[in-house]
């Protein structure tokens, strides 16, 4: 699938205005602060219905508007979401709406349509940040290539606040133990599904390889099974909170540089060594949605190249001409390499003079 053309209101920086991409690489160049993240973010929301940044959806509503919405259009489908705030007596809160050529559809039917793979200079966090920060990549990629995988993620969400306010109440002594009985088979059957597709995902990662290097990932899940929430059942009780699941799964990024020898990444890897490390895991990445959807990817490259090498380039350049890329860069040396490379590309310039 190819995305043609972007139109945007009232989302960051923005109040209105669209933009063509070319069906190779389009470069988005700019100062810092001109708005170039802002436009990948919106790409990747309408491929995952989340931002990559924001903690809130009304985040990205433009200051002083109440309306966001963000249309991404291909050949085949017009993509729109529309965020809106709402003000009553309780406060403000907010409203999501997705639509396909028009249609309203659920969250689980929008999501995947665009499939994108996103590499930007936070996802170095990957490897040294808290467990969740993984589990939210995992998701990310899951998401859009697994209907089923959203629609067990979004039970077991769902599955997962209503039996930690159960536990809540029981060890209030509003509520009895065996009214645990069906929200731990619903986790169970919604957690098993998401566990074997993480763990499908980690093992078509590790079957990639990267000429010189030995990266892998090593699943550390937290299997959710009868036995093992009967066996927790009074710590969880007293935590009131459920403490086994898929909700606390991890991977650790492991780096063999000698065949005597495995590492982990997070601790022992130098700063280059982590950088590629990731790098590795997006082209494993790229790999797994070609397998899996049959179709390729739009690759979104936010700032990346000054972070890293001449070698590390190189393996990007080489991806590059096999993707639609959108590139954003503050360097004119991005110009410079996919001209040397000989790489057609359309260029988009910040700011715009639509831009505050």
């Amino acid at each position: 699938m190819i995305l043609t053309r972007l139109d945007i209101q009232n989302f960051r920086n923005y109040q209105k205005v669209s933009f063509d991409f070319s069906p190779a690489v389009t470069l988005i160049s700019g100062e810092n602060s001109s708005g170039k993240t802002n436009i990948i973010e919106a790409i990747y929301l309408s491929s995952g219905g989340k931002s990559f940044r924001a903690n809130q959806d009304q985040e990205m509503i433009r200051w002083g508007a109440q309306t966001t919405r963000v249309t991404a259009k291909t050949a085949e489908t017009n993509l729109e979401i529309i965020i809106s705030l709402k003000a009553d007596a309780t406060g403000a809160s907010y409203t999501k709406r997705y639509l396909v050529n028009g249609v309203a559809r659920r969250t689980i039917d929008f999501v995947g349509r665009l499939t994108t793979v996103l590499f930007w200079p936070e996802d170095m966090e990957l490897v040294t940040d808290s467990p969740a920060l993984r589990r939210k990549y995992l998701d990310r990629v899951l998401v859009q290539t697994d209907r089923e995988y959203r629609r067990h993620l979004y039970s077991y969400e769902r599955g997962l606040r209503q039996r930690n306010r159960l536990l809540d109440l029981i060890r209030d002594g509003s509520a009895a133990h065996n009214q645990l009985l069906f929200w731990n088979q619903l986790l169970i059957k919604s957690g098993s599904y998401i566990t074997d597709t993480r763990n499908l995902y980690i093992d078509t990662c590790n079957r990639h390889r990267l000429e010189g290097f030995n990266y892998k990932l090593s699943y550390d899940k937290s299997v959710i099974s009868e036995s093992r929430l009967k066996q927790y059942e009074a710590e969880e009780v007293a935590a009131g909170a459920t403490l086994v699941g898929p909700h606390r799964d991890d991977f650790i990024f492991q780096f063999e540089p000698a065949k005597s020898e495995i590492f982990a990444l997070g601790r022992y890897g130098s700063r280059g060594e982590q950088r590629l490390g990731v790098l590795w895991l997006k082209l494993a990445e790229l790999d797994y949605m070609r397998q899996y959807l049959g179709d390729k990817p739009v690759l979104l490259l936010d700032d990346i190249f000054s972070e890293l090498d001449d070698t590390r380039r190189a393996l990007v350049m080489a991806i590059i001409r096999k993707h639609q890329t959108i590139i954003t860069t503050a360097e004119d040396d991005v110009k410079k390499l996919l001209k040397n490379a000989q790489i057609e590309f359309s260029q988009i310039r910040l700011p715009l003079s639509v831009v505050p």
